[in-house]
């Protein structure tokens, strides 16, 4: 595994998966300025390397992230145009991980609250140990929550769990959390480190030709896209007349695994 480590972020490389580490435990893993403006570069990194299949973003030490560092409220975002800046910078890394064709996925234990949770929200999967808990507060905080993440956690648990996230600004437990849809699975703390890496292998084994043309598709379904367009017959015809189409039939009519050659 070799990596880069800057600015409270770690980025590393685990043979086909990415990791993406929140390496503040001191403060509850909380996202500064500096950290939400350097995911969309290392977002970039990770869909322009063909060898990394994967996208796993979790926090070190006992906490995902407990959210956006408001120790820094009262200097970045203390003019309009300096929240407009913070803002962009959160909107940017929101975007950039939505937009990964790969899947991403959060491997969440402890705190996973505002910005933290924003983050989760924005991956395509979340998975969680049996202690974490979750909550968006921008009502504590005086602050509207932007629309592309209030459409992502509406899309998710419904407007009724939103609104009690967003208006009430309460926690909820993993158990509650998988209710509601907010998680796909959780798991004791010790297993969940695990239990991840082995649905990264399962993502890993299907066509990743399939896998990133699926995931535009979803993206499109989610930003309200209503009908099929050009892009996506596109993604369709290209699937069948791919190398991944035709092993993929081959190897269920030889009843064995199939060999996947797309990266």
């Amino acid at each position: 595994m070799t990596g880069l480590t800057a600015a409270g972020l770690e980025f590393t490389r685990d043979g086909e998966l990415a990791r993406l580490t929140f390496t503040r435990p001191d403060k509850k893993n909380a996202i500064s300025y500096e950290m939400w403006s350097a995911i969309p570069s290392i977002v970039a990194e990770v869909e322009a390397d063909t060898s990394m299949t994967a996208l796993l973003l979790s926090g070190q030490g006992a906490d995902f992230s407990a959210g956006a560092d408001i120790g820094e409220f009262r200097t970045l975002r203390a003019t309009p145009d300096g929240a407009t800046a913070y803002d962009k910078a959160v909107d940017g890394a929101v975007r950039a991980i939505t937009a990964l064709r790969k899947p991403s996925i959060a491997m969440i234990a402890g705190n996973c609250i505002g910005g933290g949770c924003q983050l989760a929200v924005a991956c395509d999967f979340r998975l969680a140990a049996d202690n974490a808990r979750f909550g968006i507060t921008p009502a504590k905080l005086g602050i509207v929550y932007d629309y592309v993440s209030t459409r992502q956690l509406v899309s998710l648990i419904g407007p009724a769990h939103a609104r009690y996230f967003l208006l009430a600004g309460q926690l909820i437990d993993a158990t509650r959390a998988r209710e509601i849809g907010l998680v796909g699975e959780t798991y004791p703390v010790a297993d969940l480190p695990e239990a991840a890496l082995e649905f990264v292998r399962v993502l890993g084994s299907r066509s990743q030709f399939s896998v990133r043309g699926i995931n535009r598709v979803i993206e499109k379904v989610l930003s309200g896209q209503q009908d099929t367009d050009e892009e996506i017959e596109r993604i369709r015809a290209e699937a069948i007349h791919g190398a991944d189409y035709a092993e993929g039939v081959s190897a269920f009519l030889e009843r064995r695994k199939p060999n996947f050659t797309y990266r």
